[in-house]
């Protein structure tokens, strides 16, 4: 069984969405990594004092004015123009391409409801072949089709949502499910509760998000506007 652990990680880039979100702050937690914008969010971010290493999208929804004001290196922004794709999945696409597989995303509920429904498939998409990791006010989300362990904290709230129907047997937890369905319009598995400090989630059938508290460090004491 899949063993699902967050502890000393090592991400390999961090994606930016473009929201206006005090999670950003986190990048300043985690030094020497590629820091990705979609799109709006370069200039999100620099205007917090965080220089992104690549600015990726359409450009639909950023000033170019602006990044120049701020001093930002053309070099490093990439235009896609075509519009078969969103620009979260264009920097997933780069990331993917170059083998920058295990990502922290930040923002993915910015904007319009049905933008943050499509990102949330897009995520589940690039799940499938890269370890991708949500994080968002002190929660954790990821996406996962296959039956894991994780270690947990007595009492942290663990939600199940699923993305297909999804046949479910799980132990640890305050509610356990004994070979049932989650399906998104009959039956949800949000807001339950490890009760020991290890849980187990065996998919049977179909994929679910999970949503647990994140483990990433606490978040230092910094001005906004200096530097990375």
């Amino acid at each position: 069984m899949l063993k699902i652990t967050f502890e000393n990680r090592q991400y390999d880039a961090i994606i930016a969405l473009n929201t206006d979100t005090e999670d950003f702050e986190l990048i300043r937690n985690i030094p020497n990594i590629p820091i990705i914008a979609a799109d709006g969010a370069g200039i999100s971010i620099l205007k917090k004092g965080i220089v992104p290493d690549k600015v990726i999208g359409d450009l639909d929804s950023i000033n170019l004015q602006l990044l120049q004001e701020f001093d930002f290196n053309p070099k490093n922004i990439i235009h896609i123009s075509e519009q078969e794709t969103n620009d979260f999945e264009k920097v997933l696409q780069y990331c993917q391409d170059n083998t920058l597989d295990n990502v922290l995303i930040i923002g993915i509920h910015g904007g319009l409801y049905e933008h943050s429904l499509n990102n949330m498939s897009v995520f589940s998409k690039f799940s499938k072949k890269m370890n991708l990791t949500i994080v968002e006010t002190n929660r954790y989300g990821f996406c996962v089709n296959q039956s894991f362990q994780m270690n947990t904290k007595i009492n942290e709230k663990i939600s199940l949502f699923p993305i297909s129907k999804s046949l479910l047997k799980t132990k640890g937890l305050k509610w356990n499910l004994f070979n049932e369905y989650l399906e998104i319009g009959s039956r949800e598995g949000h807001a339950n509760i490890s009760v020991t400090n290890e849980i187990e989630i065996e998919i049977l059938s179909g994929e679910i998000f999970v949503f647990c508290n994140s483990r990433f460090p606490k978040l230092k004491k910094v001005h906004i506007g200096e530097n990375k």
